[in-house]
Protein backbone atom coordinates (compact mmCIF):
# COMPACT_ATOMS: atom_id res chain seq x y z
CA UNK A 1 0.00 0.00 0.00
CA UNK A 2 1.56 3.29 -1.10
CA UNK A 3 1.43 6.61 0.74
CA UNK A 4 -1.60 7.92 -1.17
CA UNK A 5 -3.58 4.73 -0.54
CA UNK A 6 -2.78 4.85 3.19
CA UNK A 7 -4.03 8.44 3.29
CA UNK A 8 -7.30 7.66 1.51
CA UNK A 9 -8.03 4.28 3.12
CA UNK A 10 -6.65 4.75 6.64
CA UNK A 11 -5.71 8.25 7.75
CA UNK A 12 -8.65 10.17 6.30
CA UNK A 13 -11.40 7.72 7.47
CA UNK A 14 -9.85 7.49 10.95
CA UNK A 15 -9.77 11.28 11.36
CA UNK A 16 -13.33 11.56 10.04
CA UNK A 17 -14.58 8.88 12.46
CA UNK A 18 -12.73 10.52 15.36
CA UNK A 19 -14.36 13.86 14.52
CA UNK A 20 -17.80 12.26 14.85
CA UNK A 21 -17.15 10.66 18.25
CA UNK A 22 -18.15 13.79 20.26
CA UNK A 23 -21.34 14.09 18.19
CA UNK A 24 -22.18 10.43 18.80
CA UNK A 25 -21.58 10.84 22.54
CA UNK A 26 -23.77 13.98 22.72
CA UNK A 27 -26.50 12.27 20.69
CA UNK A 28 -26.51 9.27 23.00
CA UNK A 29 -26.58 11.54 26.03
CA UNK A 30 -29.44 13.63 24.61
CA UNK A 31 -31.62 10.54 24.06
CA UNK A 32 -30.38 8.58 27.07
CA UNK A 33 -28.95 5.78 24.98
CA UNK A 34 -26.45 3.34 26.55
CA UNK A 35 -27.23 4.83 29.98
CA UNK A 36 -25.53 8.10 29.05
CA UNK A 37 -26.89 11.35 30.48
CA UNK A 38 -26.25 15.06 30.02
CA UNK A 39 -27.06 15.84 33.65
CA UNK A 40 -29.70 17.97 35.34
CA UNK A 41 -29.75 20.64 32.60
CA UNK A 42 -29.26 18.70 29.34
CA UNK A 43 -29.93 21.70 27.06
CA UNK A 44 -27.21 23.83 28.65
CA UNK A 45 -24.84 20.87 28.74
CA UNK A 46 -25.48 20.09 25.07
CA UNK A 47 -25.06 23.74 24.09
CA UNK A 48 -21.86 24.08 26.11
CA UNK A 49 -20.27 20.87 24.81
CA UNK A 50 -21.02 21.68 21.16
CA UNK A 51 -19.40 25.08 21.58
CA UNK A 52 -16.39 23.58 23.31
CA UNK A 53 -15.87 21.04 20.54
CA UNK A 54 -16.08 23.80 17.94
CA UNK A 55 -13.24 25.52 19.80
CA UNK A 56 -11.33 22.24 20.13
CA UNK A 57 -11.41 21.68 16.39
CA UNK A 58 -10.44 25.29 15.69
CA UNK A 59 -7.34 24.88 17.87
CA UNK A 60 -6.56 21.46 16.38
CA UNK A 61 -6.77 23.04 12.92
CA UNK A 62 -4.28 25.71 13.98
CA UNK A 63 -2.05 22.99 15.44
CA UNK A 64 -1.63 21.27 12.06
CA UNK A 65 1.12 23.55 10.73
CA UNK A 66 3.32 23.46 13.87
CA UNK A 67 3.01 19.66 14.04
CA UNK A 68 3.93 19.29 10.40
CA UNK A 69 6.94 21.55 10.77
CA UNK A 70 8.18 20.19 14.11
CA UNK A 71 7.32 16.50 13.74
CA UNK A 72 7.53 16.11 9.97
CA UNK A 73 3.97 14.76 9.68
CA UNK A 74 3.53 15.47 5.99
CA UNK A 75 -0.06 14.19 5.72
CA UNK A 76 -1.46 16.58 8.32
CA UNK A 77 -2.01 19.60 6.01
CA UNK A 78 -4.35 17.46 3.90
CA UNK A 79 -6.50 16.91 7.02
CA UNK A 80 -6.72 20.63 7.81
CA UNK A 81 -9.83 21.39 5.78
CA UNK A 82 -11.67 18.40 7.26
CA UNK A 83 -10.78 19.55 10.77
CA UNK A 84 -11.93 23.07 9.93
CA UNK A 85 -15.24 21.71 8.65
CA UNK A 86 -15.71 19.84 11.92
CA UNK A 87 -15.17 23.13 13.75
CA UNK A 88 -17.92 24.66 11.60
CA UNK A 89 -20.16 21.62 12.15
CA UNK A 90 -19.96 21.87 15.94
CA UNK A 91 -20.32 25.66 15.86
CA UNK A 92 -23.55 25.25 13.85
CA UNK A 93 -24.74 22.61 16.34
CA UNK A 94 -23.94 24.99 19.19
CA UNK A 95 -26.00 27.75 17.61
CA UNK A 96 -28.80 25.35 16.60
CA UNK A 97 -29.19 24.04 20.16
CA UNK A 98 -29.29 27.61 21.44
CA UNK A 99 -31.90 28.67 18.87
CA UNK A 100 -34.14 25.60 18.95
CA UNK A 101 -33.96 24.20 22.48
CA UNK A 102 -33.03 27.29 24.49
CA UNK A 103 -34.93 30.05 22.63
CA UNK A 104 -37.51 27.74 21.00
CA UNK A 105 -37.20 29.56 17.66
CA UNK A 106 -37.91 32.96 19.23
CA UNK A 107 -36.08 35.08 16.63
CA UNK A 108 -37.04 38.31 18.31
CA UNK A 109 -35.25 37.17 21.47
CA UNK A 110 -32.35 35.92 19.35
CA UNK A 111 -31.77 39.29 17.70
CA UNK A 112 -32.21 40.97 21.07
CA UNK A 113 -29.52 38.74 22.58
CA UNK A 114 -27.16 39.40 19.66
CA UNK A 115 -27.64 43.15 20.06
CA UNK A 116 -27.53 43.37 23.87
CA UNK A 117 -25.35 40.51 25.14
CA UNK A 118 -21.72 41.02 24.08
CA UNK A 119 -20.63 37.38 24.44
CA UNK A 120 -23.44 36.30 22.12
CA UNK A 121 -22.55 39.12 19.71
CA UNK A 122 -18.95 37.99 19.27
CA UNK A 123 -19.97 34.32 19.17
CA UNK A 124 -22.42 35.08 16.37
CA UNK A 125 -19.77 37.08 14.49
CA UNK A 126 -17.40 34.09 14.75
CA UNK A 127 -20.08 31.79 13.34
CA UNK A 128 -20.81 34.14 10.44
CA UNK A 129 -17.09 34.38 9.62
CA UNK A 130 -16.86 30.59 9.56
CA UNK A 131 -19.45 30.36 6.78
CA UNK A 132 -17.27 31.63 3.88
CA UNK A 133 -14.45 29.35 5.05
CA UNK A 134 -16.76 26.33 4.97
CA UNK A 135 -18.26 27.29 1.61
CA UNK A 136 -14.81 27.70 0.01
CA UNK A 137 -13.31 24.53 1.51
CA UNK A 138 -13.48 22.50 -1.73
CA UNK A 139 -10.62 22.00 -4.16
CA UNK A 140 -12.70 23.67 -6.88
CA UNK A 141 -13.12 26.85 -4.82
CA UNK A 142 -9.45 26.76 -3.87
CA UNK A 143 -8.47 26.73 -7.55
CA UNK A 144 -11.02 29.41 -8.44
CA UNK A 145 -9.90 31.83 -5.73
CA UNK A 146 -6.17 31.24 -6.17
CA UNK A 147 -4.13 33.41 -3.81
CA UNK A 148 -7.30 34.98 -2.42
CA UNK A 149 -8.21 31.60 -0.92
CA UNK A 150 -5.27 31.69 1.48
CA UNK A 151 -5.98 35.29 2.45
CA UNK A 152 -9.63 34.44 3.11
CA UNK A 153 -8.78 31.42 5.25
CA UNK A 154 -6.53 33.50 7.48
CA UNK A 155 -9.83 34.55 9.05
CA UNK A 156 -9.45 31.42 11.16
CA UNK A 157 -7.10 33.37 13.43
CA UNK A 158 -9.75 36.03 14.05
CA UNK A 159 -12.43 33.37 14.49
CA UNK A 160 -10.35 31.48 17.05
CA UNK A 161 -9.77 34.67 19.06
CA UNK A 162 -13.49 35.49 18.97
CA UNK A 163 -14.37 31.93 19.95
CA UNK A 164 -12.12 31.95 23.02
CA UNK A 165 -13.36 35.45 23.91
CA UNK A 166 -16.97 34.23 23.60
CA UNK A 167 -16.17 31.31 25.92
CA UNK A 168 -14.46 33.57 28.47
CA UNK A 169 -17.32 36.06 28.63
CA UNK A 170 -19.89 33.28 28.80
CA UNK A 171 -18.35 31.83 31.96
CA UNK A 172 -19.43 33.93 34.91
CA UNK A 173 -17.30 32.60 37.76
CA UNK A 174 -14.71 29.90 37.15
CA UNK A 175 -12.70 31.17 34.17
CA UNK A 176 -9.89 28.61 34.45
CA UNK A 177 -11.02 26.56 31.46
CA UNK A 178 -11.39 29.48 28.99
CA UNK A 179 -8.01 30.78 30.21
CA UNK A 180 -6.45 27.41 29.31
CA UNK A 181 -7.93 27.78 25.81
CA UNK A 182 -6.60 31.34 25.65
CA UNK A 183 -3.13 30.13 26.66
CA UNK A 184 -3.11 27.41 23.99
CA UNK A 185 -4.27 29.89 21.36
CA UNK A 186 -1.61 32.38 22.43
CA UNK A 187 1.07 29.70 22.01
CA UNK A 188 -0.19 28.74 18.54
CA UNK A 189 -0.39 32.34 17.35
CA UNK A 190 2.96 33.12 18.96
CA UNK A 191 4.55 30.22 17.10
CA UNK A 192 3.20 31.52 13.79
CA UNK A 193 4.44 35.03 14.55
CA UNK A 194 7.90 33.71 15.43
CA UNK A 195 8.08 31.66 12.21
CA UNK A 196 6.96 34.68 10.17
CA UNK A 197 9.68 36.82 11.79
CA UNK A 198 12.24 34.10 11.10
CA UNK A 199 11.27 33.91 7.43
CA UNK A 200 11.38 37.70 7.18
CA UNK A 201 14.85 37.82 8.73
CA UNK A 202 16.10 35.04 6.44
CA UNK A 203 14.69 36.81 3.39
CA UNK A 204 16.27 40.12 4.42
CA UNK A 205 19.60 38.42 5.13
CA UNK A 206 19.51 36.66 1.76
CA UNK A 207 18.82 39.91 -0.05
CA UNK A 208 21.63 41.68 1.77
CA UNK A 209 24.24 39.02 0.99
CA UNK A 210 23.20 38.42 -2.62
CA UNK A 211 25.86 39.50 -5.15
CA UNK A 212 25.10 42.75 -6.89
CA UNK A 213 24.17 42.39 -10.53
CA UNK A 214 26.20 44.31 -13.09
Amino acid sequence: MNVEQRYRLIYKPVVFAAGLIPFAWLLCGAFGWFDLSLGADPVKKLEHECGKWALNFLLITLLVTPLRQLAGLTHLPRMRRMLGLFAFFYAVLHFTVYLTLDLEFNFRELFGDIAKRPYITIGFIALVLLIPLAVTSTNKMMRRLGRRWQKLHRLIYVIAVLGVWHFYWQVKRDVREPLIYAGILALLLGYRWARAQQRKATSTSGSATAPERT
